[in-house]
């Protein structure tokens, strides 16, 4: 009898350790489920691309938390784990180091900016990661790399995507105009555009007049203005950053720069800081951007991310419509998420492979990449602002005062030409 007491004893405690065992599994099973989804990234949250940049973080993070609120991804709640490139090229590399090797995240998205991306690549490629990146022009150019993706919507032939819509309506004007400059900041954003305006200018028969790149850190425009103004041309195309934005079109304004159109690729000029400060002077320029208060780019989900973003960013000092860039810095958050949860799988080849692949429904609307990782069309707004008085902020919120000129698809209004001068 003491034998069988002994042996039910044994099996009870084999039972129970079994139990015990197997209870502590589940429970490490569980624990790893939640742990966080790391994304990381470098942002210019200082220096020259600053502004940009916070709003950017702040519409990352209000992507990350509506993610986080239905679950998160893959049972995981994202988390975001970031550093401060300061808008500097040379901070990039070591920042992704450490991102990939220290801080193990499971996934890199890209830094703001063609300048500030490109550095990354090579430390990404080397880590075989899938890469989706905020505003670059024509990176993968130079790389070739099979997972590289960029959520600006230039289009498969980035060059000419950037600049394309511009120079098409320049075409479409009466009398048509017939000669162009082409004023760059030397670096790889100014470069890749200018050689694309180049193109698209002789494109229409437009003869360059004037093509010079300007260093970065260039602070008096005058001079440049004014050889420009020499050789009169009828278009006047900038591709520059926001200090050089900035500098460019105080210039222009100085000397009475007014050519039948002026405008291009400058970055800032979509800032509402920067249009509150130039005020009625941002009537009649002609600048790209990728979202606008428009009736034809009403996409589903982005008034309501814009709600969240104009709520938070009042609180912070920063862009307070964020029209811009907050758009497209969730989606390119937005595509990376509902990869990994439409995969179920971190694996970087398994992800980059669907991203190369699928459609995605995001708040830029429905869109997909092409086999270079660029969007398979072009969809670079070229919109001018009218009918502002003053330097209020509502002014630049009224959907009336801004106008769609292409693609026609998007279109919305007519085109005030030629420039209407300097106010």
């Amino acid at each position: 009898m003491r034998k069988k007491f002994k042996f039910l004893a044994v099996c009870l405690g084999l039972m129970c350790f079994t139990v015990f065992v197997l209870s502590g599994h589940l429970t490490s099973v569980a624990q790893a489920e939640k742990k966080p989804l790391k994304i990381g990234f470098s942002m210019g949250l200082s220096g020259g691309l600053a502004a940009a940049g916070k709003a950017a973080l702040l519409s990352l993070k209000i992507c990350a938390e509506d993610f986080n609120k239905k679950g998160g991804v893959l049972g995981r709640p994202v988390e975001l784990v970031y550093y401060d490139d300061h808008s500097k090229p040379a901070d990039v590399p070591a920042i992704y180091t450490k991102l990939i090797s220290v801080d193990k995240v499971d996934f890199v998205i890209g830094p703001y900016g063609t300048a500030l991306i490109a550095p990354a690549m090579p430390i990404v490629m080397q880590n075989k990661m899938a890469f989706i990146t905020l505003f670059g022009l024509a990176i993968n150019e130079k790389f070739n790399y099979p997972y590289y993706f960029q959520i600006m919507a230039a289009g498969p032939e980035p060059y000419i995507g950037w600049s394309d819509g511009f120079f098409d309506v320049a075409a479409e004007q009466t009398p048509k105009p017939k000669t162009v400059a082409l004023l760059a900041v030397d670096n790889e954003y100014g470069g890749n555009g200018q050689i694309g305006a180049r193109k698209n200018a002789e494109k229409h028969g437009f003869k360059v007049v004037y093509e010079k790149r300007y260093p970065p850190g260039t602070v008096d425009f005058t001079p440049i203005m004014r050889a420009i103004k020499a050789k009169k041309p009828d278009i006047v195309w900038i591709s520059s950053y926001p200090p050089g934005t900035v500098g460019t079109l105080k210039a222009a304004k100085e000397i009475n720069l007014s050519p039948k159109m002026i405008g291009g690729g400058l970055v800032g000029s979509q800032f509402t800081s920067i249009q509150k400060n130039f005020g009625p002077a941002m009537n009649g320029i002609v600048f790209y951007t990728f979202w606008a208060p428009s009736p034809t780019l009403k996409f589903p989900g982005v008034e309501a991310f814009l709600a969240k973003y104009q709520k938070e960013a009042k609180k912070q000092g920063l862009d307070p419509l964020g029209f811009y860039l907050p758009p497209p810095a969730y989606a390119y958050l937005q595509v990376l998420l509902q990869s990994i949860e439409a995969t179920k799988s971190t694996d970087q080849k398994t992800v980059g492979e669907y991203m190369r692949k699928a459609w995605f429904e995001t708040v830029l609307g429905k869109i997909r990449f092409a086999p270079n990782g660029e969007w398979w069309q072009s969809r670079v707004l070229q919109v001018q602002l009218n009918g502002i008085k003053g330097h209020n902020v509502s002014e630049f919120a009224d959907p009336a005062n801004w106008t769609v000129l292409a693609p026609k698809k998007w279109a919305n209004g007519k085109f005030v030409y030629p420039f209407p001068g300097w106010k």
